[in-house]
């Protein structure tokens, strides 16, 4: 067993995990976080974006492949080790907010941190600090039904933060907010990944949501692709026949004697450029195949970049 570069706060090595109706989830996913990293693990929906977020935190252990946590190695943990890891040093943001209807704002906030054990007092500080970060402190003693499903998201990401974890997984943590909101949310999560060295790896399928990150992972079908984006390539399908380059230009001639766009120049002297000369076997092309065309910008316009996956 091969132990995580030491730079790397989460290390993971060729993750497979396949759902109990018998669909591949994961297939062979590996990676490194840097501490203070903003990762964002981006791919259309049902990519296996939100098993890996759940492999890396432990909360789903893989089938197959190693997690390790600064040099432990979290899928040797049993399910009590792994729940208090989760409990002390991870955060995590749900794309759909859960609070518990009992408890106001500032109670559900400070949750986690009292069942640490940090004192009521201390709790609350930082649970009404959070919230007036996300703009919600306003809302700290309303209970979760009084609030907009926005702000009950919020709630959930202050909650996340206030713990100060060693790594933040947001699972689509903006995905019930709108746009400005999103913005907000998306800056307060990178504020404080930069100021308290909170790791985040987050989940989405919004590219300008990914853009955001530090760095990027690209799952599709549980497998991790790196796009390739080729050059136009310039074709001749569909451009008329070239004209041959004149050896000299005739300067008795005027602009408005010049023959169309692959046309023959008929009204050319015995000295002047004959006929365009085509090369035998090959109809589309002319002699003196380095000329320019004609038809060039319209046999460019159609050469489009192209994506590869790998």
């Amino acid at each position: 067993m091969e132990a995580p570069p030491d730079n790397d706060v989460l290390w993971a090595r060729s993750l497979h995990f396949t759902h109990r109706d018998g669909s591949p989830a994961l297939g062979g996913v590996s990676l490194g976080v840097r501490e203070g990293e903003f990762l964002a693990v981006s791919g259309p929906r049902g990519s296996g974006k939100t098993t890996l977020l759940h492999c890396l935190s432990g909360l789903l252990p893989a089938q197959r492949g190693e997690v390790w946590f600064n040099s432990v190695p979290v899928h040797t943990m049993g399910p009590m080790a792994r729940e208090r890891l989760r409990r002390d040093r991870f955060g995590w943001i749900d794309p759909v907010p859960v609070l518990v209807p009992e408890l106001n704002m500032w109670e559900n906030t400070a949750l986690p941190l009292m069942l640490r054990g940090t004192s009521r007092r201390r709790a609350k500080a930082a649970a009404l600090e959070w919230l007036e970060r996300l703009d919600v402190g306003p809302k700290a003693r309303s209970r979760p039904r009084e609030l907009t499903q926005a702000e009950r998201q919020r709630v959930c990401i202050a909650r996340a933060l206030a713990p100060a974890p060693s790594i933040l997984f947001a699972d689509e943590p903006t995905a019930p907010l709108h746009r400005a909101d999103r913005a907000h949310v998306l800056r307060t999560l990178t504020t404080a990944a930069r100021s308290h060295g909170i790791t985040v790896v987050l989940a989405t399928h919004d590219p300008e949501t990914a853009s955001l990150a530090d760095r990027r992972v690209t799952l599709l079908d549980g497998r991790q692709v790196t796009t390739l984006h080729l050059p136009p390539v310039p074709s001749d399908r569909g451009a008329g026949p070239r004209r041959a380059k004149p050896e000299a230009p005739d300067a008795s001639r005027g602009r408005g004697d010049s023959a169309g766009p692959g046309e023959p120049d008929a009204g050319a002297g015995p000295d002047g450029p004959g006929p365009a000369q085509h090369v035998p076997g090959d109809p589309e092309r002319p002699a003196g195949g380095s000329g320019a065309s004609d038809g060039r910008g319209e046999a460019e316009g159609r050469g489009a970049a192209c994506s590869l996956s790998v």
